[in-house]
């Protein structure tokens, strides 16, 4: 019952804090806290800020994926600065430019703003004309305290905005970043451009850069990001055929890329720094590199020179130039390889199955089982969370589900550990008197072995007594007799933990002692009956020292009965309850001790106790002469039993079995 109980408990348990994740879930799905959470750009969810974390670890284990070799970055690098002077060098980019056109690139696409006044801005505003396909970056400002940015509504920027929406309605429920200012290109340079983009990055609270933003709002309008210009201007759609599908994704032509509620799309990097082809601008400049290199391709500008670079943080590298973040971006949705986040249906499906589930194994073991059961349940969910990342481009939550079978392994050894302790307190209670320190540290080990209620078993009972102790109590002093009683009882009840024995009870000078419970035992005969020898023994060795003390030496009668009884805690629930054993083979053990002052003999057994060790006398008991008597009915009994007479023999002796002769049956009607 008591397993029962903590099972149902155990499990319970785990339910329950399933069902409290799961409500967490719920609740960091809001509609109200989510929009919050996105518009700070932070995850202010714990759990949130973790799942970032194993969301990263996935990159790493998955390692770099080679990029396509139609994207190639032209960086304004330490060596550009050297070769080609101070920045900014715009007729030096209008060099460039004319390198890349006369090279049919694709596609040119800047990352780096020329938003202040330059005296060879006419130079690079004619090579952006003469190439026809240059994307210029602009730079929003979201924050509604900065100042410094102004509002901006010239046809250039309007022109770049998004014509087509689809289901703008649910930008009431979750409506896109906003922005307060922007910062654009000089008006020579930026009436020159193919189209505008924007370049902004929000990195989550750790700094990390998970997200591209593809969608900001500015002055009322929808503006993209110069990643969504670059993939319409290569892959040859018209932006005014780009649509947005408000809060799930952006079509363009036959590509579809999913978002988020606020138009945030998962960056796929492909590897850290570098790992698209990065080429000086110096080198392009000067002519080294030939200019076929470029047909076709598009080629990105952007700084890596101290005092011009934009480095980012990302879940490969912690300093990855901003540039090579869009070259991820564009290369991976020319490629699709998408990675989308799990519905809150399937990541909350996959935290109450493996929480139920879990909540049933982990109850099933002890502490180190359930150790090892957790782990082995945390490594199972980490590959499958890898393998639908690396294989299937899906970010399934782990940290909900993980954390939860954390909180449950924590929660139910804690509590096992507390049941278990109040359990040893009640073992020790209950047989601390009865066996040895061994038998209880096993039966705490081992509760199954105890039943604390009553069950029948197949047991050996030994009962003993001292002969004349009444008439020795009359004829000596109180303090003696309580004196050589308590040396007498000390002793047997050494020997009884000695073979393993359960002390029962002392009646007055008797000792009740059993074996076979709480432990079973199946050698519960045999340990009786080698503790009586060595009783017998222990009892003449008293004996002399009683008498080279002067004392009154005592003697004792044993009897051995073996049989099935009643045996556990018996007594009044909550008064008085004792561990012991009932029945009639227990009645007949007792009636057997008093047989051996008639028969003038220390050890008696019954023809039961006798079929139990009848196959181990010659062997494993020592040498001994076990003597059948007569076949007997005691006081209270009909039934007739045999009796044997147990005694050791001299060292050297072969073990000697005498049956029982006699047929005829005894009637005893004393005790």
């Amino acid at each position: 019952m008591e397993i029962t109980k903590k099972f149902k408990v155990n499990i319970f348990i785990g339910v329950l804090l399933t069902i409290l994740i799961a409500g967490y879930m719920l609740l960091m799905d809001l509609p109200a806290l989510k929009k919050i959470e996105r518009l700070k750009f932070l995850r202010f969810s714990l759990l949130e800020t973790i799942e970032g974390k194993f969301y990263d670890y996935r990159f790493k284990m998955r390692g770099e994926v080679k990029p396509p070799d139609n994207i190639v970055i032209a960086v304004i690098d330490e060596k550009t600065i050297a070769r080609l002077g101070r920045w900014p060098f715009r007729d030096k980019l209008a060099k460039l430019i004319d390198k890349l056109a006369e090279g049919n690139a694709g596609i040119i696409v800047f990352d780096v703003i020329c938003s202040e006044k330059d005296k060879n801005d006419p130079i690079l505003a004619k090579a952006i004309g003469n190439a026809g396909n240059v994307i210029l970056p602009v730079v929003f400002n979201i924050d509604k305290e900065v100042t410094e940015s102004v509002k901006y509504d010239n046809e250039f920027l309007l022109r770049s905005a998004f014509i087509s929406v689809k289901n703008p309605e649910m930008f009431n429920k979750y409506n896109p970043i906003s922005a307060y200012g922007v910062l654009v290109p000089v008006p020579e340079i930026i009436k020159e451009a193919m189209s505008l983009g924007h370049i902004d990055m929000f990195p989550d609270s750790d700094g990390t850069l998970r997200l591209e933003s593809l969608i900001i709002e500015y002055n009322g309008y929808l503006y993209p990001s110069i990643t969504l210009q670059t993939l319409s201007a290569y892959l040859g759609v018209p932006f005014e055929r780009v649509v947005v599908d408000a809060t799930r994704g952006v079509q363009i032509g036959k590509k579809y890329i999913p978002t988020d509620e606020f138009g945030m799309s998962l960056i796929n990097y492909y590897g850290k720094e570098q790992t698209f082809e990065y080429i000086s601008v110096s080198d392009i400049v000067e002519g080294n590199v030939p200019s076929e290199f470029f047909d076709g391709k598009i080629v990105l500008i952007g700084g890596t020179a101290i005092g011009i670079q934009d480095l980012r943080v990302t879940p490969f590298s912690a300093a990855m130039a901003g540039v090579e973040k869009h070259a991820s971006v564009i290369a991976s949705i020319l490629e699709n390889k998408y990675i989308r986040k799990s519905s809150l249906a399937t990541n909350l499906a996959i935290l109450l199955s493996s929480g139920f589930i879990f909540s049933f194994l982990v109850t099933r073991f002890r502490a180190i089982g359930a150790l090892g059961v957790t782990g082995m349940t945390l490594l199972l969910l980490a590959f499958s969370g890898y393998y639908a990342f690396a294989y299937k481009g899906s970010w399934i939550n782990l940290t909900y589900p993980s954390i939860n079978m954390l909180l449950i392994f924590v929660s139910v050894t804690a509590y096992n550990y507390a049941t278990e302790e109040r359990y040893a307190k009640k073992i020790r209670a209950m047989f601390s008197c009865y066996v040895t320190k061994k038998v209880v540290d096993e039966l705490i080990k081992n509760p199954d072995m105890a039943k604390l209620g009553g069950e029948r078993r197949e047991i050996t009972v030994l009962f003993s007594d001292i002969r004349g102790f009444t008439a020795f109590s009359e004829k000596h002093a109180p303090e003696e007799v309580v004196s050589i009683l308590n040396e007498y009882l000390g002793a047997m009840t050494e020997i009884v933990f000695r073979w393993e024995g359960t002390l029962d009870k002392f009646v007055g000078d008797a000792i009740i002692a059993f074996w076979g419970a709480p432990m079973k035992q199946e050698n519960h005969a045999e340990l009786a009956v080698r503790c009586a020898l060595d009783m017998i023994r222990k009892i003449e060795e008293l004996q002399h020292n009683w008498r080279s003390e002067g004392k009154a030496p005592l003697d004792m009668g044993i009897g051995i009965n073996s049989g099935e009884v009643l045996v556990g805690n018996i007594g009044a629930e909550g008064k008085k309850m004792e561990y012991t054993v009932i029945g009639d083979h227990v009645n007949l053990g007792a009636r057997i001790e008093s047989l051996t002052r008639i028969y003038n003999t220390h050890i008696l057994i019954t023809e039961f106790t006798m079929n139990n060790i009848r196959d181990r006398i010659t062997d494993n008991l020592g040498h001994l002469l076990v003597k059948g008597l007569e076949r007997v009915t005691v006081k209270g009994k009909e039934m007739s039993v045999q009796i044997f007479e147990v005694k050791s023999v001299e060292p050297g002796t072969e073990s000697t079995i005498i049956e029982c002769k006699k047929e005829e049956v005894i009637h005893l009607k004393e005790k």
